[in-house]
């Protein structure tokens, strides 16, 4: 990730969204996300590669400069595209560059929806698995609370109740170890822990 904004909600902890506003779009380090189509200026001799004016496509959600180049993300009805232009010299006939690595297939379809969306065509749904379904950010949402609250000192029974599983409070002791709401919180708090220690980039695998 480009930028890491820290959690407001989890301690303060290094996420790739804060957990109460995981919407706003966030240019990724191209190499974590097969999503992203990179640009590099065409060979010599390729004169008919075309330039790309990311302004030209649509509304830019993300438009970052840096020392690799500029990074954009635009709007889609049909679903945002994310570039990498490593060289942001405007009117430079470009050509894709697609790393032949475990993300081909999905390099490759999203360069394909940028190229028909280059052309005026409809550009197709994202690749499967992108972006996060509400599910996903649900989840994420619940373990970075659980995460938050256990780092702060609260027990396994507090957090089940913070997160709406009032039943945890009138369990006797024997009854909580073996019970549903203590094996979610545990495994909430046990993906968080491993969420902030690196595993974060999972969340941009297409699965």
């Amino acid at each position: 990730m480009l930028q890491k904004p820290r959690s407001r909600g989890a301690g303060g902890c290094p996420f790739a969204y804060p957990p109460d506003d995981l919407s706003p779009p966030v240019a990724w380090r191209p190499e974590l996300t097969a999503v992203t189509v990179i640009l590099d200026p065409a060979p010599a001799g390729f004169d008919s590669a075309m330039p790309v004016d990311p302004h030209a496509l649509g509304a830019l959600l993300a438009d970052q400069a840096g020392l690799d180049g500029r990074h954009v993300i635009v709007a889609d009805a049909d679903g945002e595209h994310r570039l990498w232009l490593r060289d942001p010299e405007a009117g430079r006939p470009l050509a894709a560059v697609v790393p032949l690595d475990k993300d081909f297939v999905t390099r490759m379809a999203s360069l394909l929806r940028f190229h028909r969306a280059l052309f005026g065509k409809p550009p197709g749904p994202p690749p499967r698995g992108w972006p996060l379904t509400d599910y996903r950010l649900a989840r994420l949402r619940a373990m970075l609370r659980a995460l938050g609250l256990r780092q702060s000192g609260a027990t396994y029974r507090q957090i089940a109740a913070a997160l709406g599983r009032s039943e945890a409070a009138s369990l006797s002791a024997t009854e909580w170890k073996i019970s549903a709401a203590r094996s979610f919180v545990v495994r909430l708090v046990r993906d968080g822990t491993a969420m902030m220690n690196g595993d974060y980039r999972k969340i941009l695998r297409i699965r």
